[in-house]
């Protein structure tokens, strides 16, 4: 299905109750939530790992109907201790989910992730089938070796070659068979200038791809040190760690315990970080699913005809 954008974003709403929750003995997650205190709940996983939450995230829901929660995950966003790679894994973030739900005391709620936040709605879902009333899911990420590949090593160099070049420089020439491996050595330096070097390099590889249209402003975001670092070196310890799944397809020969949930699947047809591919092999493996390939999008959530087919989406869930 081809998407048509016509949705806007719901209004710039304010969190009605926010704090921390700590999670673990080192682990303390920055929370928000928003909309109507008795409304049908909604959980919101951002995307990196390590990208933490903003406030458009919460207007992808319609604020009468829904009770967003959304949340800073381990060393993301205000969350702390700031980038720790420490007791940071999936399963940890599984957890902590799973933790989050009981603290606010709900039976279960509408799932919402993008990019890295739609692998860890699919390891979620798949552990606590019972507990995720529908999904939504944009920009698909498997988080295979072969989507790294292509992010991190050569795919998407040949669409952004100029681009590839600042990625490139931290590296030296004999290292760069093994980007990821190379950048994880830098982010994990005991110089602090080293590490901020590579984490600003790596974020800015990313915010420069995501978009259909290169947005400068958002390449720019990512120049703040404190949100590279947490930023980059998750990520890094991430992918460096394949995700912490047992086998390279996990999610994909998983998927049969999810398939009596509510699904919607968006993906911008000029995805360069996590090509359609993926989109479309969970499409194939999940077929109850409802698919929506946006014409004329990338990466980003904020995109118009991904907003839209977002929204739309979160719209029809409020009946389910």
């Amino acid at each position: 299905m081809i998407n048509t954008p016509n949705r806007e974003f719901y209004p710039e709403i304010e969190p009605y109750n926010k704090g921390f929750f700590k999670t673990s003995e080192l682990h303390n997650l920055y929370f928000e939530e928003v909309g109507n205190p008795q409304g049908k709940p909604v959980v919101f996983l951002h995307g990196g790992p390590g990208g933490g939450i903003h406030p458009d995230h919460r207007r992808f829901f319609d604020p009468k109907t829904y009770r967003i929660i959304l949340f800073d995950q381990r060393g993301s966003g205000q969350s702390t201790p700031s980038a720790e790679l420490r007791d940071n894994s999936t399963w940890d973030l599984v957890s902590d989910i799973e933790k989050l739900r009981e603290f606010f005391k709900i039976e279960n709620w509408v799932v919402f992730g993008g990019s890295w936040g739609s692998t860890l709605a699919l390891a979620y879902a798949i552990t606590h089938p019972e507990r995720v009333k529908a999904l939504v899911l944009r920009g698909i990420f498997l988080c295979r070796p072969s989507e790294i590949k292509w992010f991190y090593q050569e795919g998407a160099s040949h669409i952004f070659p100029d681009v590839w070049d600042e990625y490139l420089k931290p590296i030296p020439v004999n290292e760069r068979h093994d980007m990821v491996a190379a950048y994880y050595k830098r982010l994990t330096h005991a110089d602090a200038n080293i590490r901020l070097e590579a984490a600003k390099a790596w974020s800015k590889w990313e915010a420069a791809t995501s978009r259909l249209y290169v947005d400068p402003k958002a390449v720019d975001e990512f120049d703040d040190p404190e949100y590279a670092l947490s930023f980059a070196r998750i990520e890094c310890h991430y992918f460096t760690n394949n995700a912490f799944f047992k086998t390279n397809n996990w999610l994909l020969e998983n998927v049969d315990k999810i398939r009596k949930i509510p699904g919607f699947i968006v993906q911008g047809r000029y995805d360069v970080v996590c090509p359609a591919t993926s989109a479309w092999e969970l499409h194939k493996a999940w077929p109850e699913a409802k698919f929506t390939i946006v014409a004329d999008a990338g990466h980003a959530a904020a995109e118009p005809g991904t907003r839209s087919a977002l929204i739309e989406a979160t719209d029809a869930c409020r009946s389910l």
